[in-house]
This record gives structure tokens, C-alpha cells and sequence, in this order.
């Protein structure tokens, strides 16, 4: 197999590689899936002015912002749902300066409705809780208005570095074969 060849295939394998997971959060067949303890949830997130379109890690600037949590697995439906949104310091979590708390309540239907005005842009983790004493818990960081830098652009970069190295070795070698192709009829007149 040639170098032209592995370096392809290896472009295909990273590009295939861009559902990786970001904090509790998961992208798995174009839903956005929470952990909490062995139970899963739909997390979306909303902005009006953001194009209405839904996101499930960062959230594009600050301003209101809906957050709905849709339960998967229907035990949870029996649950006391607790959710909180602190910001992200280095302290640990609980003396960290809670933005927002909603407090423990069955949802029958299995959807919470969470509204919040975000004020400021910056680090902040949420945090779901479900059961008697916070049973099961997952916790997922996420930014306001300075979005980390997706994995798939990552991928993007490093596939358009590999293809740039390719051509780039063609080019070289398409150099080398015409240079080469020169000197020979120069050496045989020589003789």
C-alpha cells in the first residue's frame, strides 16, 4: 500500500472519530444523551436569537437560555429530579457560587423545563441529580459564550494538514522524477 494510500485511510478513520464525549454529555446518533447514574436523559439546550437551532455542550453567548431534560429510561419518571448550575472554579464543586438551583421534584410526564438568563459569559457545570439523597448524579461542564473548539474541527485541521503533506510529496517527487529525467540524456551524451 502506498504512503498516499495510509495517509487517506488514516484521514478516514480520524474523521470518523468525532462523536467523543464532553464531560456527562454524549453525542450518539444525533441525540444528545446525560448519564445519571445507570439512567439516561435527552439534554437540549435552546437560545431564541441563536439561529432556534438546539445544542447539547456549549451554549453560543449568554442571555436567556432554555435547557430541557427529557427522561430515557422511565424509572426516572418515579424520581426526584434535582438540578443545579454552579460556576466553575477550582475549589470543589459544592462551594462553588451556585447560579442556578432547581429543587428536587417528581416529573411524571419525564420532562423538566429549566428557563435561565445567563449574565455572564464564562465556565459554569451542571449537575442532575435523581433519587432519595441525591442517589445518582451526573456532572457535565460546559461554557457560556466562549465555546471550546469542537473535536470534528480538529479532525477538519489535522485531515487538511495530512492532505496538504501529500501534495506536497507529489509535488516533490514529480520534481525529482522531471530532474532526474533531464540529466540522463546530458549523461549519455557525455559518453
Amino acid at each position: 500500500m502506498s504512503i498516499k494510500h495510509l495517509l487517506l485511510t488514516g484521514c478516514l478513520w480520524l474523521s470518523a472519530t468525532g462523536a467523543w464525549a464532553h464531560g456527562g454529555l454524549s453525542m450518539d446518533q444525533d441525540m444528545c444523551k446525560l448519564t445519571v447514574g445507570p439512567h439516561m436523559m435527552h439534554f437540549a439546550g435552546y437560545q431564541e436569537d441563536a439561529q432556534r437551532t438546539e445544542f447539547c455542550e456549549d451554549i453560543p453567548h449568554n442571555g436567556p437560555t432554555v435547557i430541557v431534560l427529557d427522561v430515557v429510561d422511565l424509572a426516572l419518571r418515579d424520581l426526584p429530579i434535582e438540578f443545579r448550575i454552579v460556576r466553575k472554579t477550582d475549589g470543589p464543586l459544592e462551594a462553588a457560587p451556585e447560579v442556578f438551583k432547581l429543587a428536587p421534584a417528581v416529573y411524571p410526564k419525564g420532562t423538566v423545563l429549566i428557563r435561565h438568563d445567563f449574565i455572564d459569559d464564562g465556565d459554569y457545570v451542571g449537575m442532575v441529580y435523581a433519587g432519595a439523597d441525591r442517589k445518582y448524579a451526573s456532572v457535565f461542564p460546559f461554557s457560556v459564550g466562549n465555546p471550546r473548539v469542537p473535536y470534528w474541527k480538529y479532525t477538519l485541521g489535522l485531515v487538511a494538514l495530512l492532505l496538504l503533506a501529500v501534495a506536497g510529496l507529489q509535488v516533490g517527487r514529480q520534481r525529482l522524477q522531471r530532474d532526474v529525467a533531464m540529466q540522463s540524456p546530458n549523461d549519455t551524451q557525455g559518453t
